[in-house]
Order: C-alpha cells, then sequence, then structure tokens
C-alpha cells in the first residue's frame, strides 16, 4: 500500500505544480493585457512593476488552486487508467476508493492551506495590491517628446518639435508655449536647434536652445480695455528647465484602505457585520421617530416601518379656524415631504443592507475556497479514472468545463446575494451543492468500471434499440 500511495502522489505533485504556475501565468497575462496601458510609458522602476505583479499573482490564488486541483487529478488518474496501472492496482485487491485515500488527505491539506491563506495572507496581498495599483494608475505619463505633436505634460506649457535625431537628445524646430494658470502673460518661444537633457539628480529636465527668439505678451490684470505689452528677445544660447517631480510615483497613505472589505479577515468581518446591522436598526429607529409626529392626515402603523404602502389616507375633515382647502393644500405639502424623507430614507436603507450582504459574502468566501478545492478534486480523480486519458489535451477541456460550471454558479449566486434574492449561505455555496453529488454519482461509476464516456455502447444501445423498434418490440433492451 505505501508503494501504491508514493506512486499516486508522486504523479499527483508535479502535474499540480506545473498546471498551477500555468493558471497563474495565464491569469497574470490577464492582468498585464487589462492595465497595460496604466504601466507603459510612466517610467516605473523594475521592482514597482515586479512587486505588483506579485500582488497581483496572490490575489489570483482563490481560482488558480481550485482549477489546478481540477486538472491535475484529471491528468493523475487519467494517466495511470491510460498506462493501465490503474488496472494493476484493482487486481492486487486494492479499489479505487481505497487508493484515493492519499490523495483525499493530500487535497485536504492544500484545503486547510487555502483557508488560511484566504483569511490571513490574502487581505494583507489585497491591501498592498489596491493602494498600489490606485497609485500607478494615478501617476501621469513619463515626458516622451514626439515629433510634430504639442506635449502638455508639465503644467503650464506646452512644446512641440518638428525633428528629432536619432541620439533622442538633439532636437530641430522648438517651439514652446507658456501661460501660468491664473494670469494674462503668455510667452512663446521658437529655437532652431536644441539639447535635451536630464539633471544627475533626475529632478529636472533642461532644454538647452540655441538661436532662437522669445515672445512675452502682457496685460494689467483687470483692465480688459488696456493696451497690451509685447517684447521680443533674439538669443543665441537660453536653458528651460521643467519640473520631473509630478513624474515621481507619490504613494498615498494606504490607511485608507483598511476598511475596505477585501482587506478583512473573518474576525474584522464579523466585527464590522455586527457595526453595521446594530447600527441599521438604530437608525431606522431614530428615523421613523423623526418621522411620525409630522403625518398628521395618514394613520400610521404601530410596528416601524419605511414602506409607503403602510400609510393609509383617512377622509378630510374641516378643522376649526382653517379653510378645508388650506388645510388640503397644507396636508397635500406635507404628504410629499414624509414621502420625499421615506424615499430617502429607503434608499439608505436597500445601500446598507446591500453593504450588510457584502460583507456576508466576503465572510463564505473564506470558506467556499477550501470546499471548492475538496469538491473539484472528487469530481476530477473519477472523472480521470473514468475517461483514462493522461497529458494536456482532454483532461484540459473537461477540467475547463467543469470548471466553467463551477464559476458561472459561483457568479450567479454571488450575485443574487448581492441583490438580496437569495441568503448568503446558499448563494456561496451553491456551487459546491452542485458539483458535490457529481462528484459522488462519479466516483460510484469509476469505482464500478463504469463506461460512462465510452461513445461505443451509447451506439450498440441506440442501435439495438431501433432494431426493437422495427421489429415491433414495446419493451426497451436491459
Amino acid at each position: 500500500m505505501k508503494k501504491v500511495h508514493l506512486l499516486i502522489l508522486k504523479s499527483f505533485i508535479r502535474p499540480f505544480v506545473v498546471t498551477f504556475f500555468i493558471v497563474m501565468f495565464v491569469l497574470l497575462m490577464l492582468f498585464l493585457f487589462k492595465y497595460i496601458d496604466d504601466l507603459i510609458g510612466k517610467g516605473f522602476e523594475w521592482y514597482i512593476i515586479l512587486e505588483l505583479m506579485a500582488y497581483a499573482s496572490m490575489t489570483n490564488v482563490a481560482m488558480a488552486l481550485p482549477l489546478s486541483v481540477l486538472l491535475s487529478s484529471i491528468m493523475t488518474y487519467g494517466s495511470l487508467g491510460e498506462n493501465y496501472e490503474l488496472v494493476a492496482i484493482k487486481s492486487a485487491g486494492i479499489s479505487l476508493t481505497r487508493a484515493m485515500y492519499p490523495m483525499m488527505v493530500v487535497v485536504t491539506l492544500l484545503s486547510i492551506g487555502a483557508f488560511i491563506f484566504s483569511d490571513y495572507m490574502l487581505p494583507i496581498a489585497n491591501f498592498k495590491y489596491f493602494s498600489l495599483l490606485y497609485d500607478v494608475r494615478q501617476q501621469k505619463t513619463a515626458f516622451l517628446i514626439s515629433e510634430g505633436v504639442f506635449n502638455s505634460s508639465f503644467p503650464g506649457y506646452s512644446i512641440r518639435v518638428q525633428k528629432k535625431d536619432k541620439d533622442g537628445q538633439t532636437l530641430h524646430g522648438v517651439m514652446i508655449y507658456q501661460k501660468p494658470e491664473n494670469s494674462n502673460e503668455m510667452t512663446v518661444t521658437k529655437a532652431k536647434e536644441a539639447a535635451m537633457y536630464r539633471t544627475p539628480d533626475d529632478l529636472f529636465l533642461v532644454l538647452k536652445l540655441k538661436d532662437g527668439i522669445r515672445y512675452e505678451e502682457s496685460a494689467p490684470p483687470g483692465s480688459f480695455n488696456s493696451r497690451q505689452r509685447l517684447m521680443r528677445q533674439r538669443f543665441a544660447s537660453s536653458e528651460q528647465k521643467f519640473d520631473l517631480g509630478g513624474f515621481k510615483l507619490k504613494r498615498t497613505d494606504a490607511n485608507g484602505w483598511r476598511n475596505t472589505i477585501q482587506m478583512m479577515n473573518l474576525k474584522q468581518l464579523t466585527h464590522f457585520q455586527d457595526s453595521s446591522i446594530r447600527k441599521l436598526g438604530s437608525e431606522n429607529s431614530t428615523n421613523y421617530s423623526l418621522v411620525t409626529p409630522y403625518i398628521r392626515y395618514f394613520s400610521v402603523p404601530k410596528k416601524p416601518s419605511v414602506s409607503l404602502d403602510s400609510l393609509k389616507p383617512v377622509a378630510a375633515k374641516p378643522i376649526k379656524g382653517i379653510p378645508l382647502e388650506t388645510a388640503l393644500t397644507n396636508a397635500l405639502n406635507e404628504a410629499n415631504s414624509v414621502h420625499e424623507s421615506l424615499r430617502t430614507l429607503g434608499d439608505r436603507y436597500k445601500e446598507e443592507s446591500k453593504n450588510i450582504r457584502k460583507f456576508s459574502i466576503e465572510y463564505q468566501k473564506k470558506f467556499t475556497l477550501s470546499a471548492a478545492c475538496l469538491a473539484l478534486f472528487l469530481v476530477g480523480a473519477p472523472l480521470g479514472a473514468i475517461i483514462r486519458k493522461g497529458g494536456l489535451g482532454l483532461p484540459l477541456v473537461v477540467s475547463v468545463i467543469f470548471f466553467l460550471i463551477y464559476y458561472i454558479i459561483s457568479t450567479i449566486g454571488e450575485k443574487s446575494v448581492k441583490e438580496g434574492s437569495m441568503s448568503p449561505v446558499v448563494g456561496m455555496w451553491m456551487a459546491i451543492a452542485v458539483l458535490t453529488p457529481i462528484g459522488i454519482f462519479l466516483s460510484y461509476k469509476a469505482a464500478n468500471d463504469s463506461v460512462l464516456f465510452d461513445m461505443e455502447s451509447y451506439k450498440r444501445f441506440f442501435n439495438k434499440l431501433l432494431k426493437y423498434r422495427k421489429a415491433g418490440a414495446t419493451q426497451p433492451p436491459r
């Protein structure tokens, strides 16, 4: 038994590691395709992009781990079946269920590790990832001078170059427009040639202009009809400095991300969810007590409610000292005011309820990742034993189909929970509840050497069925 267990474990570990890194690489490529425009041309250091990719990879574990378990389990048992090793194991008196024991232990340990990762490491990874991604996307594009294009990267300046040499530093036909904000002054500088370089501390970009002319136009502030002044100055050599401080990566205060749901563990989610529920209940009671005294022309139920259907109009009666028309007008104005107040309170109640459901969704996700690894292994192992195909061909196709089923059901359940049409427990565990019976059914079929995916058996069955129908038989073949 020890040799059999070691054989199965060795057959599983290598495909699992390979498929896990392949899936992580594919998901990382999708991340780069999505944010490639935010990363290129901004002058980031190599370690900034590497750090962002590392955090993005950690956030993809929740999707890569279940898919890797499913694919590697199909590949493992499919390869064993293709090489008739499963037949040898069964001929030695070892059932498939018993041969799956070491794999169940390994996948259980993986599930426990996935839960620890999702509760302790994933919130930190999300915190680092979202804060760094926000700063990267807010970063300005690095200053690049292109031929025949006005560049406005520097505030108050617009620069145009007719031609740039291959060295990337010599410029021809330079034109610089300068107009400071909240100022009537404007300066236009033209030069036949310029040399571009950065200062050693990389704080300024310097344009050393040659053989040019500068026009300065100004007018006194607040004098629309006053005469403008124009000054022209020729120069043989001049320098123009531009501050590069705005092109450095500026990190925002990361503490603002601490209260985001994705950055919380189980303890924090429970605390914030309970606090939100108590706060919502207190606000409802307070709002009802504030609105109730102002409702004079409607009968109000005793139980607190923000539903407009609970307000029933009372028959109009004349009020002593007040004309009936005036009383009705005041009642209509007050009813409209109460209607708008209740509508606002109702919208706020829906939004707060949605936030509470988000806490529940994230809470359940901590457990569904571990359960998904077990459920998909329960599907993949017997499925591989049935199809008896190894490699990345048929197992990849089958694993993608089952993973899409799992992902689609999970997405539908999560959206239903967010909309409030389904309980958080039911919605988040719906995919697991669908796949687990399928895994049990496949395990039963694999243990009994079922020909579930043998097309020849289905062809023989339908041929016999057609033959019996032609012969006029009323009973289908057994």
